[in-house]
């Protein structure tokens, strides 16, 4: 699976959304997490651009280690996978407890 390419559970790639007004690409770097061959991308509320344009159109891209992968952006409703997601992405830090809205990438099964 092509997923398997990117091995660390914690990373940092670039996420490009389209823009939900403009229609044009917006790149934004971030944490990532990866878990159970699934990409998440989480905040603490659903404000951001990236979050809101993900939602509008849930085709994406991640961008890392000069790879590009496509993929198609969900939103996490499961408060359990938030919490975990949360975990992972800040192990052992005091802002792991706190809530979090999330998106689920599942990547396509080709290379850009």
């Amino acid at each position: 699976m092509l997923g398997m390419e990117i091995k660390e559970e914690r990373f940092r790639p670039i996420l490009v959304t389209k823009g939900r007004k403009t229609g044009n690409p917006h790149s934004v770097w971030l944490r990532a997490v990866k878990y159970n061959e699934k990409i998440y991308f989480s905040r603490h509320r659903p404000d951001g651009d990236w979050y809101q344009n993900a939602i509008a159109n849930p085709e994406v891209k991640i961008q890392y280690n000069n790879m590009e992968f496509s993929g198609k952006a969900a939103p996490v409703t499961d408060e359990k996978l938030n919490q975990k997601l949360s975990q992972l992405k800040y192990p052992g830090e005091q802002r792991a407890n706190e809530k979090r809205v999330a998106i689920e990438v599942t990547l396509d099964n080709t290379i850009q």
